[in-house]
């Protein structure tokens, strides 16, 4: 997100033992219910980040005149999962080659994004950024932001849990299930025990 405008900033309260990352891969419905599957990840929250609106709504957000894209907050117990192995299922499970868009969701609020907590989480994400557009990962390079966390807000009620809670609907059926199912084949060794 390009503007002048400063940045309202929000403080997250991390659990004892547990790191978090802000990421943006698209819907976050999609997103949330992959990383909800695995093994060492403590809670997925969905919400708002990287935006000059202090509490917007989903309505806001979706007008594309608030900057925020919608993100899903990961608290993780990193002597289960690392950030690598985090930031490989982010960029396997959406396109992070398209700008502003994941598949029919286009605009500014699904662009592909890592918001990140600490200088190190910055330094692996570009790092592996770097290597992975090197080594031509994907044929097109990858155009995920990486930029300081500045704000979060989570999404209203309804938008929590979504995929666990509305599985049914063709969205979740169409749209999601390909990720989760992409997940489980591909990332088997990560998925929790339950």
């Amino acid at each position: 997100m390009d503007t002048n405008q400063s940045l309202p900033t929000t403080s997250v309260t991390i659990p004892e033992g547990e790191s978090v990352i802000t990421l943006g891969a698209g819907c976050f419905w999609c997103t949330e219910a992959v990383f909800q599957r695995l093994e060492g990840v403590k809670n997925v929250v969905s919400g708002y980040s990287g935006g000059f609106v202090e509490n917007p709504s989903y309505r806001a957000v979706c007008s594309a005149t608030t900057g925020h894209a919608e993100v899903i907050q990961v608290f993780y117990d990193p002597k289960v999962i690392s950030l690598e192995r985090l930031l490989e299922v982010f960029w396997s499970t959406h396109d992070p080659t398209t700008l502003n868009r994941q598949g029919a969701d286009v605009g500014p609020q699904y662009r592909s994004a890592i918001f990140f907590h600490t200088e190190e989480q910055g330094e692996i994400a570009k790092n592996l950024k770097r290597e992975m557009n090197e080594k031509k990962v994907f044929s097109q390079p990858i155009v995920t932001e990486i930029t300081p966390f500045s704000n979060f807000y989570p999404a209203e009620n309804q938008h929590q849990n979504y995929y666990n809670d509305n599985g049914y609907q063709p969205y979740c059926q169409f749209v999601i299930k390909p990720k989760v199912d992409k997940l489980e084949e591909y990332f088997s060794e990560l998925l929790a025990k339950n």
